[in-house]
């Protein structure tokens, strides 16, 4: 929980570029990654976390890929500017 907490108070403001949502995707799955090897008690809810944000990563490269301006973590959707 803690790491949570910690990962919520990092993330980029809504109107953060698109590169900053990508790094702390990344940089989330990482660290949850790492708790999951670290604290075995909460392994299963850790890897639960690591693979969420890599997906979020995920969908952050495919939209800027598509020229997306802007993304929201709320609906997890990316604003592109012929929309």
């Amino acid at each position: 929980m803690q790491m949570h907490d910690a990962l919520v108070r990092i993330r980029p403001s809504r109107d953060a570029p698109l590169e900053q949502w990508q790094a702390y995707y990344h940089r989330s799955a990482v660290l949850y990654a790492e708790i999951a090897e670290i604290d075995r008690g909460h392994h299963h809810e850790a890897l639960y976390w690591a693979e969420r944000e890599l997906e979020k990563a995920m969908l952050v490269t495919a939209a800027i890929k598509k020229g997306a301006t802007s993304w929201n973590p709320w609906t997890e959707s990316a604003f592109f500017p012929s929309e």
